[in-house]
């Protein structure tokens, strides 16, 4: 079985997000709520952090890990095959897939994820764009969106979330990882010690 922790947190994440979901009035669909987005957007965008592991785990195994942990994949995949714009219309598209019974639709997806994710070897790796990453560190890339887009949606819905705290954990693990990665370290240590503020527009995604 694949990273009983990866899959557990995952898991535990998504239901999270799923929780938040089903808290979201009629009237707060069209909310704005980041860049582009409005609410039923960003919770489509959301929802795809399930759904592309559904995708890929149906997809051919490569032959080898190409990408070696989370961390090289927001260094150099997210970089390589996300365009802002695209990855806008994806949200709008997802958004329009959630329909009139969001929650039913994700929690559907969901259990259709998480059954084949049982179902894989502690080894198995997942096709991102002919490239291989194990399923495990794939997932905490899942675990990075679904943390932070499901307190992203509670800020724009003023639903309280109840992410799990080690998965908020995880999520700001790998972001320091990429940022030191990236060779900005100094700008976000001396933000968390008070000494300066980030720059304008900082994000390491």
């Amino acid at each position: 079985m694949v990273g009983v922790s990866s899959a557990n947190l995952f898991s535990r994440a998504a239901e999270a997000y799923l929780e938040l979901l089903g808290g979201i009035g009629d009237e707060q669909w069209a909310l704005p709520a980041l860049g582009v987005w409005d609410v039923r957007s960003l919770a489509g965008h959301t929802a795809r952090a399930i759904l592309t592991v559904e995708n890929y785990l149906n997809l051919d195994e490569p032959g080898e890990v190409t990408i070696h942990s989370a961390t090289d994949y927001y260094e150099t995949v997210y970089d390589q095959v996300t365009e802002p714009n695209a990855v806008a219309a994806r949200g709008v598209e997802a958004g329009i897939w959630l329909g009139d019974s969001p929650v039913a639709q994700v929690f559907q997806a969901l259990e259709r994820t998480r059954s084949l994710i049982e179902e894989q070897p502690s080894n198995r790796i997942v096709s991102i764009g002919g490239m291989g990453i194990l399923l495990s560190e794939y997932l905490r890339t899942r675990i990075f969106e679904l943390a932070v887009h499901t307190i992203d949606l509670s800020k724009a819905t003023g639903i309280a979330h109840s992410v799990p705290q080690d998965a908020i954990d995880d999520a700001l693990s790998l972001a320091t990882s990429i940022v030191t990665r990236r060779g900005n370290a100094v700008d976000l240590l001396f933000a968390l010690t008070g000494r300066d503020g980030l720059p304008e527009g900082y994000s390491i995604v």
